[in-house]
């Protein structure tokens, strides 16, 4: 948990996002992807909904996949966070990046890097899960464009390249 700061109603929050340390003073209600999306300025985390509904708001806290719409900053804090931004280790696309490419698993990209996180969360539970895993490790993360067909393809795909990790 964050320490209080000498201001009513803020918190200090250590955090460690993408390999970065972050420590900001914020207002003690301010959910997680709040702070990364005005603090660390990571918007690729995206607010669908606030109520944990659609999960375009996943990331990776300490490695498992969470709806940081629901979780106060406070919470999270001396925790690893990582967004689609810190996915990556390199110049190249995570295995789970390059399947959504190959295999068109988006098409708004607004549910995109939820998605992403989240299969990268499950592969990691499950490296070679069946479709149907895949379908019910996703029922989390709406999706309103695509029909979820090349979204489950993509996870199908990644899960046979070699190297998925995170």
């Amino acid at each position: 948990m964050g320490s209080h700061s000498g201001r009513q109603g803020t918190v200090k929050v250590d955090l460690r996002v993408n390999g970065k340390d972050i420590t900001h003073d914020v207002e003690d209600r301010t959910l997680l992807v709040h702070f990364l999306r005005d603090v660390a300025e990571l918007t690729a985390t995206n607010v669908g909904c606030d109520t944990t509904s659609c999960g375009a708001c996943t990331v990776l806290l300490d490695g498992e996949s969470v709806k940081s719409c629901t979780i106060l900053a406070a919470q999270a804090s001396g925790h690893e966070v990582t967004t689609l931004e810190g996915l990556s280790d390199g110049p190249g696309m995570h295995p789970v990046q390059q399947a959504f490419h190959e295999q068109h698993g988006l098409q708004c990209g607004f549910c995109t890097p939820g998605m992403v996180m989240a299969i990268v969360s499950l592969l990691k539970e499950n490296p070679h899960p069946t479709e149907e895993q895949v379908r019910t490790g996703l029922e989390g993360n709406l999706c309103r464009c695509t029909g979820y067909h090349n979204i489950v393809r993509a996870a199908l795909a990644a899960a046979e390249a070699s190297g998925v990790s995170q």
